[in-house]
């Protein structure tokens, strides 16, 4: 039994004063002189006795009308936990993620947990609401309750721990005071599992949303597998998280038009082309009817016409093999000697080589400059007899400098296949044995030697990386080198230039860092925009001489087709798609966690929790005993003779 007044407790010590009076009053009986008293001594006998035992049941009465009275101000209680461990502080995390899209024994899994939470929790009850992308603090449900209701899921939503860390932010700190947590969650299998870390001051509680199936099917990937003047392969791929489908039904759409329709048998994983038009620009979209997740049933995709990428050779050597590598479909090459250079078209260039210069003007070298501070890519192909000191200027911008020159013959003997430029789509397995290229001088770097992604084989760049400037340690002419007849001559000029210009790809994920560039000129000032019929934002973006270098992560929440805008003109086209990483509905066990309390439903938990803090007050049955001790002692000093 607790009390909510303890402190009147000490007017217990008040009940001696009675007891102390009883016990060492001063009134005695008196002996009277009479006659015969041999029957009144009987008489004077039992009186005497009948009247301290009703002195002795007066005092009780009253001693317990007073303690009754005493206990029903310090309004005592119970409870079946110590209020004063109770918790103080509530925050309730609701996971919204798209894993809770599934089918539970009432409906869809998020919605049901809302319905729960406006049917238990106390409607004028403070409390501390946290999603994946919202925090509703300090408030009640009366008021976040069209919230709740129209609450969608979280296009990237947070790890366990994350999610663990943003609901323990918004308690308060300073208060040393129990709290308690809410974590309401399906508790999928994700890569880094619900480890919670608990401490005496938190009571962690783990509601578990069950679904009554975990059949899924998802669209996971596409790529484009053949491509040709006229047609375009795509290649569609598809996972099955559960019981094998025959004849699962696809459909590919251009903007609102079907274009295509297919059907695959699937275990657990099938892949299956469309053919489509290479001529049409494609708004593209595939999509499957799957009784599981909904989120993964559609899967968009852009197919725009690239922009060609300008290339600019500034040779003073035989430049052939530039022009067999950049052809008219995809670049805008163009030749000139370094006599003959128009300074004013460097500016509209993506790629510029420098091919054998043997000296380079100031003015040149202030305009490369320029020219990589403003995001484009220069390629340097040194001269055999170069002014070193004109290389060395421009080097210097870089960090580094050709610190001697080398007469001797050396082989290139390592391939970097992590760097960018041979990382993805060059190399379908590393190879160890090739026929070694070889030159028979080079330039020793002296300073910042890059990221190398060629090596002689004493570990010495001989192709290097330094920001957006790639740089040869030695001339590429028959006479010095045999690389020109290497096949990797090709994907590593191409690669240099293509990452001048990043073109968009077939589509995006939202909550990945994702960056592309858009061949635009704007004027000073004027942003991009990216929206559809449903949303618009402003993206990051960074403005150069010839294009918009956009880096999206966040945003947008939704899957779908977007444009590129400049004002109200469309640049491009962009698809968005949700992460896939949740389609997979596999569930972690919570059992074995220790230091918290799991309940399988909303309502349970909170039941548990009402009758763990539910308060039985007792004030009102020490009133009706102080009541009944009074009646008791009027009827003592009324009837007892």
């Amino acid at each position: 039994m607790q009390f909510k007044h303890p402190e009147l407790l000490y007017a217990l010590f008040l009940l001696l004063i009675p007891i102390i009076i009883h016990l060492f009053q001063l009134r005695r009986f008196k002996t009277e002189a009479f006659t015969n008293v041999a029957i009144l001594k009987t008489v004077s006998q039992q009186t005497r006795k009948s009247s301290q035992l009703k002195k002795w049941l007066t005092l009780f009465t009253r001693l317990l009308l007073l303690a009754c009275v005493i206990l029903a101000f310090a309004q005592p209680f119970t409870t079946n936990t110590n209020i004063q461990e109770a918790p103080k502080e509530t925050v309730i995390f609701l996971d919204n993620s798209f894993s809770l899209e599934q089918k539970g024994p009432q409906g869809d899994l998020l919605k049901r947990a809302v319905q729960d939470l406006i049917s238990e929790v106390g409607f004028n009850k403070t409390i501390t609401l946290v999603t994946h992308n919202a925090i509703y603090k300090n408030t009640t449900l009366k008021a976040i309750k069209n919230e709740l209701l129209q609450l969608s899921y979280a296009a990237n939503p947070l790890s366990y721990q994350a999610a663990l860390l943003k609901s323990e932010s918004v308690f308060n700190k300073t208060s040393k005071q129990k709290r308690q947590l809410i974590f309401i969650s399906d508790f999928q299998q994700l890569k880094a599992p619900f480890m919670p870390k608990t401490d005496s001051l938190t009571q962690l509680n783990l509601v578990k949303l069950q679904p009554i199936n975990t059949n899924n099917i998802a669209l996971d990937s596409v790529y484009i597998s053949k491509n040709s003047l006229l047609q375009t392969e795509l290649t569609l791929s598809l996972k099955n998280y559960g019981a094998p489908v025959e004849n699962l039904s696809i459909a590919l759409h251009n903007n609102d038009k079907l274009i295509a329709k297919s059907a695959v048998t699937i275990t657990d994983k099938a892949n299956t082309q469309f053919t489509i038009s290479s001529k049409d620009i494609v708004n593209g979209n595939f999509s499957i009817e799957d009784s599981g997740l909904q989120f993964d049933n559609t899967l968009y995709f852009n197919i725009n016409t690239p922009s060609k990428i300008n290339v600019l050779s500034i040779s003073e050597a035989d430049n052939t093999f530039l022009r067999k590598i950049y052809t008219e479909d995809e670049f805008k090459f163009t030749s000139v000697s370094a006599k003959q250079l128009d300074y004013n078209i460097i500016e509209e260039q993506h790629t510029i080589v420098l091919n054998e210069l043997k000296d380079m003007p100031a003015t040149l070298i202030n305009i490369l400059k320029s020219f990589t501070d403003q995001g484009g890519n220069l390629i340097i192909i040194p001269a055999a007899q170069p002014n070193i000191n004109a290389y060395n200027t421009l080097l210097t911008n870089y960090n580094t400098t050709f610190k001697s020159h080398i007469n001797s013959e050396k082989r290139i003997t390592s391939i970097n296949y992590s760097h960018p430029i041979y990382k993805d789509d060059v190399f379908e397995k590393q190879v160890q044995n090739f026929q070694y290229p070889k030159v028979n001088q080079y330039y020793v770097l002296n300073g910042n030697s890059g990221s190398s992604a060629l090596s002689f084989e004493d570990g010495k760049p001989f192709l290097t990386q330094l920001s957006n400037v790639f740089l040869f340690t030695s001339p590429l002419n028959s006479e010095v080198s045999n690389f020109k007849s290497w096949a990797l001559i090709v994907p590593s000029f191409y690669k240099m230039a293509v990452s001048s210009l990043k073109q968009p790809k077939l589509y995006y994920t939202i909550g990945e860092q994702n960056n592309f560039d858009v061949d635009v000129t704007l004027n000073q000032d004027d942003i991009i925009s990216i929206e559809n019929k449903n949303s618009q934002f402003i993206p990051q973006q960074q403005y150069f001489n010839n294009k918009v270098n956009v880096t999206t992560q966040d945003r947008p929440q939704t899957s779908g087709i977007y444009n590129i805008k400049d004002k109200l003109k469309t640049i491009k086209n962009i698809s968005y798609n949700y992460n896939r990483e949740e389609s997979n509905l596999e569930y972690q066990d919570i059992s074995t966690l220790k230091n918290v309390t799991i309940s399988n439903s909303i309502p349970s938990l909170f039941e548990t929790l009402k009758s763990n803090t539910k308060i039985n007050e007792l004030w009102k049955w020490f009133t009706i005993f102080a009541l009944a001790f009074l009646i008791i002692e009027m009827l003592i000093l009324k009837f007892f003779k």
